[in-house]
């Protein structure tokens, strides 16, 4: 009988306790993450109605949010305006989570308290910042080492140009302006892209490097019409294979530009490596094929001034033997 009542005490006392348990795990968020969920579970309420419950959310022992289920009273810290529970509707099931923004989430300690009527119970969270990059660093250097390969070719091919050919002052200029944009938008995209996180300044940073790049084709196309009188069926092969590492570095930006970690970056990387490997190609043939024009004359001066010495001799001929006057 004695051993009865105590069970009965026991029993009563474990079900009036003023203590909730809280469960959670540490969380750890990278700058590929937009928001973050720190964890915060109840296991045994009782009354499961979140009318009956208080919830607040500590960071570094400061309060930054808290819910009153009795008043449906929601305060949130200046400094966090996106804090929300993850779930007003699942509170009852127990689930106390806090959700954020990761701009917002600052590294540290954070504490999480629930309360259901007369019992509460508190729980400890720690939030980690994992510092990384949008872009793995072997994609990153693959991308930057393409780019300014492609800038490197582009302007080997320039400079064969200028030493083999006259080049008039409006097609100067023009190609002059073409590769100083395309260089100093690589330069400042670089800059911007190199820099650790995913924020809207590595997305421009990859815009500038893979958008701009389109002034490559018709300074392509230009650097053709100064060593050819007529395009060759070759130089509009190289210039359509330019096309399309242009479509698909385009594409690829625009897959890789929403996503983090980006899922289509070999996408980017296939067509910028086309476009460096078009450049080369392009410089290979037009050292080649400048060398034998310069060795051999182009068709059409070459047919014109053979044609006009011996019509000259004929010309003089005729008026020495006939001794007309030169008109």
């Amino acid at each position: 009988m004695w051993v009865l009542a105590v069970g009965v005490l026991l029993s009563a006392t474990g079900t009036g306790s003023a203590q909730l348990i809280l469960t959670a795990t540490d969380v750890e968020t990278t700058n590929c993450n937009k928001t973050v969920v720190l964890p915060c579970y109840v296991t045994n309420l009782q009354e499961k109605n979140e009318k009956t419950m208080i919830v607040l959310w500590k960071r570094q022992g400061q309060d930054i949010f808290s819910f009153d289920g009795a008043n449906q009273q929601i305060f949130r810290d200046a400094t966090v305006p996106s804090a929300n529970l993850v779930s007003q509707a699942d509170l009852r099931k127990g689930i106390a989570s806090l959700m954020l923004n990761t701009a917002e989430a600052e590294a540290g300690n954070y504490s999480c308290q629930v309360t259901e009527s007369n019992r509460e119970g508190t729980v400890r969270v720690e939030l980690r910042k994992h510092s990384g990059s949008w872009f793995l660093l072997v994609e990153r250097a693959i991308i930057i080492v393409l780019l300014f390969l492609i800038i490197v070719l582009c302007l080997a091919q320039l400079s064969v140009v200028a030493f083999k050919y006259e080049i008039v002052l409006q097609k100067k200029v023009s190609i002059a302006v073409a590769g100083f944009i395309f260089t100093v938008a690589a330069v400042i995209g670089t800059v911007l892209f190199v820099q650790d996180g995913f924020a809207a300044q590595n997305q421009a940073g990859l815009g500038l490097i893979v958008i701009p790049a389109v002034s490559m084709v018709p300074l392509q196309y230009f650097i053709f019409r100064i060593v050819f009188d007529s395009l060759p069926q070759a130089t509009f092969a190289l210039i359509g294979l330019h096309i399309l590492g242009y479509v698909i570095a385009v594409v690829g930006f625009a897959l890789c530009v929403s996503a983090c970690p980006p899922s289509h970056g070999s996408i980017l990387i296939a067509g910028l490596a086309i476009m460096a490997i078009t450049n080369l190609l392009s410089l290979a043939y037009v050292f080649i094929m400048g060398s034998r024009m310069k060795d051999h004359p182009r068709p059409g001066k070459a047919v014109e001034e053979p044609l006009n010495e011996p019509r000259s001799y004929v010309m003089c001929e005729k008026y020495t033997d006939v001794g007309t006057p030169w008109p």
